[in-house]
């Protein structure tokens, strides 16, 4: 393996495996704890909060680089490692990029439309149209994110 694509599976291991663990974090600690949040106006309050806070720039960062790094490693000096360590980053490369989708498809349009809800009164009804389809959204990006770090891993 040369130096540019050794490193590139580097920084991919790293991203995806931070990424990995912040969406693990979220769905096993984070959301559970928030679904014994009785009131709707603090669960409603909080997750907005969150939806604010959390595109900064580290997580930007292992956002982008979660998809950037195994994709760009995949087509860096494919001739330096074999077929099967080629096809494993080319598929984290894959799930990657579909957990991504899910979370612009799907997670975001649901931030926006629970902040775009502020201030019409209706917590309880709010929280019931975020809760439940973003937990399962979140659990599928997740999945896949946990997928993209366990095949870059295996791919070293």
């Amino acid at each position: 393996m040369t130096g540019m694509s050794e490193t590139l599976e580097i920084f991919a291991l790293i991203c995806t495996g931070l990424y990995a663990g912040y969406m693990l974090a979220f769905l096993s600690g984070v959301m559970p704890a928030l679904k014994e949040v009785d009131d709707a106006a603090s669960f409603t309050l909080v997750m907005r909060a969150v939806n604010r806070k959390v595109p900064g720039p580290l997580f930007l960062l292992l956002f982008l680089g979660s998809l950037a790094f195994p994709a760009v490693s995949f087509f860096v000096a494919p001739e330096a490692r074999d077929g099967s360590g080629a096809a494993l980053v080319g598929t984290a490369a894959v799930c990657a990029l579909v957990g991504h989708l899910i979370t612009s498809g799907g997670n975001v349009p649901l931030n926006g439309a629970l902040e775009s809800s502020r201030g019409r009164g209706d917590e309880r009804a709010a929280r019931t149209a975020f809760e439940g389809r973003w937990n399962a959204l979140h659990g599928a990006r997740t999945l896949f994110a946990v997928a993209a770090f366990v095949l870059v891993a295996l791919a070293r």
